[in-house]
Order: structure tokens, then C-alpha cells, then sequence
């Protein structure tokens, strides 16, 4: 979907500030809130594309006053109650029903550990060829989905060249909305940088964006 998310190549949001020795994370809040992720994202009530898409619902303004993890915190809340893991009133209240049964965590302290290392893999075996090869020079399609795409805003209608084929993977913008995993080629593709910028852009610069079959068309 086009939102405020998407900042690629968009003018006023300031310089990217780079803090030495940036610790994992800043407060114990934030801790938590990824450990609460952790373990709710156990329970399988939804897939990383839906947890990216919650995030892009939030309003702009609420958005680019955030910061990181106070993004995950919000999208956690939205993901536990659209999937009825906890209810609103509770959520409100910071109380649990009287007589709601409590669940054992399906993600346990020792699990952690393996969790982390392997993380959840989206590559998949395909069974057909690649629709296209390195060097073959290829346009992002020009599409505005209204749900979630990994597809950036600033290379929609944009010619490129097919540097390499990377797999298989689980097609996000199926997966985020529960759609099925509909598993495509992946293929990073060169885009010169003033055939995204214009002419103001360095002649020796690129940007290399990895893109599933449903993005591209042939140039």
C-alpha cells in the first residue's frame, strides 16, 4: 500500500542519524516489547507479512512520531486483538476476564534460543524455471495495491537489469493477508541511480532491490 512507511526517495524527514555504539535496545520497555512479540507470534495467529502490514496501517501521523519498537508495541496490541487472542476491554484495563481460561505459552524460555538463530525461514522450492535470467533488463511494474507490497514506491515504472536469482520465497503480498503463500522467484535487480533520481543522481551509483516474479515485466 502507498503510506508514509515507504520513505524511499522522499524529500524533509532529515539527515539519518548514526549513533556510535547503538545499544540493541535503548530502554527495558523496548525489551519487552520484543520478548511480547516473541511470544505471541508463537501462538502461529499470524505470518512476519502481516505483522509489516499492521505497522503500515498505523496513521502518518502517529507513525512518524513513533519510534521503533513503540511501532512494534502498537502493532502487537492491533495483531492481539484482530486475532482474539486478547479482547479490547482487557487490553483497556490491563485485566483478564474473570473466567477466561489462561493458555500455557506455547513459546517457552528454552525455546528462545533456537528461535532467534533460526528465525522463520520464507524461502520454498519451485518448481518452474525463472521467467527471467541475469542480464535481462526488466520494468517494475507500476501497481498501487492497496494492501501490502514489498514492491518500493520510487522503482514502480522503473527500468532495470537482473543482476541474480536468488530462490524461491513466500510472496508477501499474499501472505499478509492470509491469502496463501503463493511462493514466486526472487531476483535482485540493478536499478542505475538516475534512472530513479534523474539526472541530478551520480552516473556510478545503483541500488540493488530484490523483486518477486508479480513485480516485474519484461522492458
Amino acid at each position: 500500500m502507498n503510506g508514509v512507511h515507504d520513505m524511499g526517495g522522499m524529500h524533509g524527514m532529515g539527515p539519518v542519524k548514526h549513533e556510535k555504539d547503538e545499544p540493541v535496545f535503548h530502554a527495558p520497555w523496548e525489551g519487552r516489547t520484543f520478548a511480547l512479540t516473541l511470544a505471541a507470534g508463537a501462538w502461529g495467529k499470524w505470518n512476519i507479512d502481516a505483522g509489516r502490514h499492521e505497522i503500515e496501517l498505523i496513521p502518518p501521523a502517529q507513525y512518524l512520531r513513533m519510534s521503533y519498537y513503540e511501532r512494534w508495541y502498537v502493532r502487537l496490541v492491533e495483531l492481539l486483538a484482530k486475532r482474539e487472542l486478547v479482547s479490547r476491554e482487557e487490553l483497556e484495563t490491563g485485566h483478564a476476564k474473570p473466567g477466561v481460561p489462561k493458555a500455557s505459552p506455547r513459546l517457552t524460555a528454552g525455546q528462545v534460543p533456537a528461535l532467534l538463530s533460526a528465525g522463520a525461514l520464507a524461502s520454498r522450492r519451485i518448481a518452474e524455471s525463472p521467467r527471467f535470467q541475469p542480464g535481462q533488463r526488466v520494468r517494475a511494474r507500476n501497481i498501487h495495491p492497496a494492501g501490502h507490497t514489498r514492491l518500493p514506491r520510487y522503482a514502480r515504472g522503473k527500468q532495470g537489469t537482473i543482476d541474480r536469482h536468488r530462490g524461491g520465497f513466500v510472496f508477501p503480498d499474499t501472505n499478509a493477508h492470509f491469502l496463501g503463500e503463493k511462493p514466486q522467484h526472487v531476483y535482485s535487480v540493478r536499478f542505475a541511480a538516475r534512472e530513479l533520481w534523474g539526472d541530478q543522481a551520480s552516473p556510478r551509483d545503483a541500488v540493488y532491490i530484490d523483486m518477486w516474479d508479480d513485480y516485474l515485466e519484461p522492458a
